[in-house]
C-alpha cells in the first residue's frame, strides 16, 4: 500500500482560476515524463498516487485554492483502507468494534471518518476496501470477515452475515428530521415502534408533554430526544448513537447517558460518537480514538478503557502504535480564584423582572469585570438566552441597563450566501494570527456561509463576534458542532482576545469541560423550565460550580494525569466524602 496519498478536493479545484492546471504544469513527476497529476474527465484534476513522489508536494502547495493535499500515512498502517470515497478521495482505515454488554465510545476530530465508520457498521454504507478502480465496488461479507481476521470485528461481521445483528442507528443531524417528516412526535415514533413501548420510552425521555406536537414545532433538544426514542423503539441488538447530546442541557445529558448505559446488556451492544468528554467518560466503558488528517484520511485505534483512552487522546501520543497525532498535550489547570479589583469593574446590573408570555425571568444583582470570562450554566428553557439578549439590547426591558456595546453570537446560526472572506475581513486585517490561524479558517475564505458545515459555520461566527467593536462578548452555545480539540482551541482564543483587548465575555454552554477550561467565574441559573428563571452570581468558579452541582447531586474530581474534570460515580466513597465536606467541585 502507498505510504503517501494525495487528496483532491474537487469542489475547490478551479483550473481557470489558476491559469490552467497550474499543479499539472509544476509537478516534478510530470516534468520527468510521468502521468502523476492529470486532467480528469470532469475537467478537474486527478492524481495517480502510484507514481507521485514526495517532490509533488510542490504542486499541492502551489495550488491557490488548496484543492490538493499530500499526506504521509503512518508507517504502521499495513492494510488497504476499509473504504475510500473514490480515486484521490478520503480514506478510512480500520473500524471501531461494538462489544456486547458494553458501551463503546469514539472520540476524534471532525472530518476524519467517525460517521463513515458508523454507517459501514450499520450497513448503511457498503465499504469498497479501497478498490476505487472498480466502479461502485462493494465488499462481500466474506471479504469483510477475511479483512478483519483474528479481531473482534471478524466476529461482528460473521454475525452480520448470519443476520444475527440487527442495527438501530441515530444519525448526527437531527435538525434534518423536520425536512423529512411533517407529522406529530407520536406519529413519527409509531413509524419505528417495534417494541410497542411508546408510552414507556416517552416517559423515560420526558417526551409526554410534546407527544402531540408537530415535529416542526419542537426545539433542538426535544428533537434530539425524539430521535433517540425512535432509535431505541426498534428491536435491535446493536445501537449506534452519533452525537446524542448535542442541543441537550447538562441535566438532560446526564439522564440520556444513564438511559444509553442501561441499553447495554449481554445481548446488546452500544456504540457512541461524542465530543463532550465528561459525558463520554460518564457514559462509556471503552473508547476507540480516531486520528488522521481532516478530509484526507482517518484511522481507528485499538480499543482502550475509557479513562486510559481519553488520557491518551489528550496526550496526543499512541504508545502501542508509536504514533504522535498531535504535537502538544492538552492539560487543564487548577485555576486559583481571580483577584477582582473594583477599578476593573465593567458593568453592574440591578435586580429586574422580565415577563415573556407565561415565562418570568428574575435577574438578581451582578457585576462583570474587565478581561473576565464568565460561563453561564443552567438547564434549557430557564432564561439564559433571554438574559443574554437583554444585555445585548435585543430585548427591551422597563429597567435601565447600562448601555454597553455588545457583540452577540446567537445559538442558532444563519447561513447566508455571503462570502466568508467578506464576513471576516476585519478579523483578517486585525487578528490574522490569533483568530484566523488558531481557528483554522484560512481555507474557508473563498466559500459562501451556506456551503459550510455546522462546525465551520460555528467557527466563522465565533471569529466574527470576537472582532466586532464591543465592551462585552456574548456567546450562546459556541461549542455546538465543534470537536474536542476545536472546543479547547476556541476557549484559548476567547481568553486571549479578552486579555489583550480588556473586554469581558459571557458564554452560555452545556459542555462542563469546555466551561471549566474557559471560565474565570460562573453565572448560575435555577428555576423551572418554561415557567421561571432566576440568575445567581457571577460567582468565583468553586462557589458557582458547588451551587450548580448541588442541584445535579453530582461531585467532580480532577484526573491525576491532566487535571481534566471527571464525574464521580454517585454513591462512591469519593462522592460521599466530597458531599460531606460540601466540596462538590474538583477537590
Amino acid at each position: 500500500m502507498p505510504k503517501r496519498i494525495m487528496v483532491v478536493k474537487k469542489e475547490k479545484c478551479n483550473p481557470q482560476g489558476c491559469g490552467g492546471y497550474l499543479c499539472i504544469r509544476v509537478s516534478p513527476s510530470n516534468r520527468a515524463g510521468k502521468d502523476a497529476i492529470v486532467k480528469s474527465p470532469d475537467g478537474k484534476v486527478m492524481v495517480n498516487e502510484e507514481v507521485i513522489t514526495d517532490g509533488d508536494r510542490i504542486a499541492a502547495n502551489k495550488c491557490p485554492f488548496n484543492a490538493l493535499e499530500m499526506v504521509n500515512l503512518p508507517e504502521e498502517l499495513d492494510k488497504d483502507p476499509i473504504h475510500r470515497y473514490g480515486k484521490n478521495g478520503f480514506s478510512l482505515y480500520n473500524l471501531p468494534t461494538p462489544m456486547f454488554g458494553k458501551v463503546v465510545g469514539i472520540v476524534g476530530k471532525n472530518g476524519i471518518g467517525k460517521s463513515t465508520a458508523l454507517k459501514i457498521l450499520a450497513d448503511v454504507l457498503k465499504p469498497n476496501l479501497g478498490k476505487v478502480e472498480k466502479e461502485n465496488y462493494e465488499a462481500s461479507h466474506e471479504e469483510l470477515i477475511d479483512y478483519f481476521k483474528g479481531t473482534e470485528a471478524q466476529v461482528f461481521f460473521e454475525k452480520r452475515k448470519k443476520s444475527e445483528i440487527k442495527v438501530a442507528y441515530k444519525p448526527q443531524q437531527v435538525d434534518l428530521i423536520p425536512k423529512q417528516f411533517s407529522g406529530t412526535v407520536k406519529e413519527l415514533l409509531e413509524k419505528t415502534d417495534e417494541k410497542k413501548a411508546i408510552d414507556e420510552i416517552a416517559e423515560k425521555l420526558e417526551l409526554t408533554k410534546i407527544i402531540d406536537r408537530k415535529i416542526g414545532d419542537i426545539s433542538g433538544g426535544e428533537l434530539q430526544r425524539v430521535a433517540i426514542a425512535a432509535t431505541v423503539l426498534k428491536k435491535a441488538n446493536v445501537y449506534f448513537f452519533d452525537e446524542p447530546t448535542s442541543y441537550l442541557d447538562i441535566k438532560q445529558r446526564l439522564k440520556i447517558s444513564k438511559f444509553i448505559r442501561k441499553l447495554a446488556d449481554e445481548n446488546t451492544a452500544v456504540l457512541v460518537v461524542e465530543h463532550d468528554l465528561i459525558i463520554l467518560d460518564y457514559m462509556t466503558d471503552f473508547v476507540h480514538l480516531m486520528y488522521g488528517k481532516e478530509g484526507a484520511f482517518g484511522v481507528v485505534s485499538m480499543i482502550k478503557t475509557t479513562k486510559a483512552g481519553i488520557n491518551v487522546y489528550l496526550s496526543g501520543y499512541l504508545k502501542e502504535e508509536n504514533i504522535r497525532f498531535r504535537d502538544h498535550k492538552i492539560k487543564f489547570m487548577k485555576k486559583p480564584p481571580v483577584k477582582k479589583k473594583s477599578e476593573h469593574k465593567l458593568v453592574d446590573w440591578d435586580e429586574l423582572m422580565h415577563k415573556q408570555g407565561t415565562f418570568t425571568l428574575q435577574v438578581n444583582k451582578g457585576t462583570l469585570y474587565r478581561t473576565e470570562t464568565v460561563g453561564i450554566l443552567g438547564e434549557n428553557g430557564i432564561g439564559k438566552t433571554t438574559f443574554v439578549r437583554i444585555l445585548a439590547g435585543d430585548i427591551k426591558t422597563k429597567d435601565k441597563i447600562e448601555k454597553l456595546k455588545v457583540a452577540y453570537k446567537p445559538q442558532y446560526l444563519e447561513a447566508t450566501d455571503e462570502l466568508v472572506a467578506v464576513v471576516l475581513k476585519r478579523a483578517v486585517d486585525k487578528h490574522s494570527t490569533t483568530i484566523i490561524n488558531s481557528l483554522n479558517l484560512k481555507d474557508l475564505m473563498t466559500r459562501k456561509l451556506s456551503e459550510l458545515s455546522g462546525g465551520e459555520l460555528q467557527r466563522v461566527t465565533i471569529a466574527k463576534c470576537l472582532v466586532e467593536e464591543s465592551n462585552i462578548i456574548l456567546m450562546d452555545e459556541p461549542s455546538a458542532y465543534l470537536d474536542v480539540e476545536q472546543r479547547l482551541e476556541v476557549s484559548k482564543v476567547i481568553r486571549n482576545i479578552m486579555e489583550h483587548t480588556g473586554r469581558s465575555a459571557l458564554i452560555v454552554d452545556h459542555d462542563l469541560l469546555f466551561v471549566d477550561y474557559l471560565s474565570d467565574g460562573l453565572l448560575v441559573f435555577d428555576g423551572e423550565s418554561a415557567i421561571k428563571g432566576i440568575t445567581n452570581g457571577p460567582f468565583e468558579m468553586e462557589e458557582g460550580m458547588n451551587m450548580f452541582l448541588k442541584d445535579l447531586e453530582l461531585t467532580f474530581r480532577r484526573d491525576e494525569e491532566n487535571n481534566r474534570p471527571r464525574a464521580n460515580k454517585v454513591g462512591s466513597q469519593l462522592d460521599r466524602e466530597q458531599k460531606a465536606k460540601g466540596k462538590l467541585y474538583y477537590v
